[in-house]
């Protein structure tokens, strides 16, 4: 009774974290079905704890820091880690996945309706991984320095790190964390995957194709930047709500050269959103 009882706080205290995964699973459920969903998002969340259990205590790889456990009686914890602090490197690491497909993969297109080409390949390229991992990382030079003044809106203070570090007191070492752990989110699914693909019986369900289909993740992403953005300018943090947006409408401007600029892509039988 008590799991569910910190399990029911955390959803109170961190409404937005569940809309979020909500429309994440939702959104993962269409383009991958709802087994390959939940192992992504199984595999995402014991990764990321993992990293963080591991960087609270050897500073590896996000550099030391440490939770500060005011809402242990209030939302779930696993070890010393907030279990809503880990679950959202899932989400965050599926709508990273889904931009990079929209930026490297055959589009078929028709004004709005963007779609993937063989969508359900669901592939594992070097430069589709590669660049996830990079747009992982660059929600997170947006997300982590607001977060970090969590006591300033309804976040709340929720931990510190031992040094202050150079970019808005968040130290490089963490975004290098980020592109480590994002990277491994997605390399592991990949294998996954394609041990999946080939399991003889293998069925998932849940998939539908629907009009602008390869822009709801990339949607969801940059509704994530929006969020953390008007909560860093609703403080006052105008320096760092300007860069913030710089970063934001640099990577927007280079989603829509893509989705509007692209040549089409016919959709051929057999063929993948881009060679492994």
């Amino acid at each position: 009774m008590e799991f569910l009882s910190l399990l029911y706080g955390t959803l109170l205290l961190r409404p937005y974290v569940f809309v979020f995964l909500a429309v994440y699973l939702a959104i993962a459920i269409l383009n991958m079905g709802v087994k390959r969903s939940l192992i992504f998002t199984v595999l995402g969340y014991g990764i990321a704890f993992l990293a963080e259990y591991c960087s609270t205590r050897t500073g590896f790889p996000f550099g030391y820091y440490e939770y500060l456990e005011t809402t242990r009686t209030q939302e779930l914890w696993i070890a010393n880690v907030p279990f809503m602090d880990s679950l959202s490197f899932s989400f965050l690491a599926y709508i990273s996945y889904g931009l990079s497909l929209l930026l490297w993969s055959p589009l078929t297109r028709g004004g709005w309706d963007v779609r993937l080409v063989d969508r359900a390949a669901i592939p594992g390229s070097w430069r589709i991984l590669v660049t996830g991992a990079v747009l992982f990382m660059l929600l997170d030079v947006v997300i982590d320095p607001i977060a970090f003044l969590g006591d300033r809106w309804f976040l709340g203070q929720i931990y510190t790190y031992r040094e202050a570090g150079e970019y808005f007191n968040i130290p490089l070492t963490n975004f290098a964390g980020w592109f480590l752990v994002g990277f491994t989110i997605l390399f592991c699914f990949s294998r996954v995957n394609r041990w999946l693909t080939r399991r003889p019986g293998f069925v998932d369900h849940g998939m539908r194709d629907i009009p602008g289909q390869a822009l709801l993740a990339p949607a969801l992403y940059f509704s994530v930047l929006i969020f953390n953005l008007g909560v860093t300018f609703y403080i006052g943090e105008y320096r760092l709500g300007f860069c913030g947006l710089a970063l934001t409408l640099s990577i927007f401007a280079l989603t829509l050269f893509r989705a509007r600029r692209s040549p089409d892509a016919e959709k051929k039988p057999g063929s993948t959103v881009i060679a492994e």
